[in-house]
């Protein structure tokens, strides 16, 4: 059975970028039924209960016809939603920037962090209707991609290092219909420590795969 992940900060903690009501909101009810719909999809099918969440992801083609689209969609919310708070940090103001192998491989792709940013923001705004904008590693490069709904990169073999979601229930609280506004405040509180271990870990599996 999956339970809810503990969050890794207090609801006011990532104030005043996403304020109190939304985390609440975001967190306790949205993540917290994408857990339990999860779980009454797979009580009948006790085999993969038993998987781990990226596993039941990148086999999803295998479900019972029954259950795949509520796994798919309930699997992904879980997934994602659990990637996201651990990609935020509420020790903003402390000019937290990507330094190392994850800055050099920023600038190798786009050519500096704020090239990087202005892309990654201006593809996160277009994305129609609900969805995830995500920073990849897809085999030694790191590219952008975005996802509808609560689909994600594992699906199309590739490592996820940084996500943002852009579902409304995300934002529009605080934001209204200015998703480019919440776009450019996250940046002020995105955790650059989570993604360069994501990215270290990632390339270490990679190494280890072709040793």
């Amino acid at each position: 059975m999956f339970t809810l992940p503990k969050l890794p900060y207090e609801y006011s903690a990532l104030s005043p970028y996403i304020n109190v009501d939304i985390q609440r909101l975001h967190y306790s009810a949205h993540h917290a039924t994408y857990v339990k719909n999860l779980n009454v999809a797979l009580e009948k099918n006790p085999e993969w209960q038993t998987k781990t969440i990226e596993e039941i992801i990148t086999s999803l083609d295998k479900l019972p016809d029954d259950i795949k689209t509520a796994v798919r969609n309930s699997a992904g919310g879980h997934y994602n939603h659990s990637l996201f708070w651990q990609m935020m940090t509420p020790k903003k103001g402390l000019g937290q920037e990507p330094s190392g192998t994850l800055l050099g491989k920023i600038q190798c792709s786009f050519g500096d962090l704020n090239t990087f940013k202005e892309k990654f923001g201006q593809a996160a705004v277009k994305i129609f209707g609900s969805g995830w904008e995500w920073l990849v590693l897809d085999d030694k490069e790191i590219k952008l991609m975005n996802t509808s709904n609560q689909d994600n990169p594992l699906t199309q073999g590739k490592i996820p290092l940084l996500c943002l979601d852009v579902w409304e229930h995300a934002y529009y609280l605080q934001y209204f219909n200015k998703r480019s506004d919440y776009v450019e405040a996250w940046w002020n509180i995105v955790n650059w420590d989570d993604v360069a271990h994501r990215l270290d870990e990632a390339i270490k599996k990679q190494l280890t795969r072709f040793s």
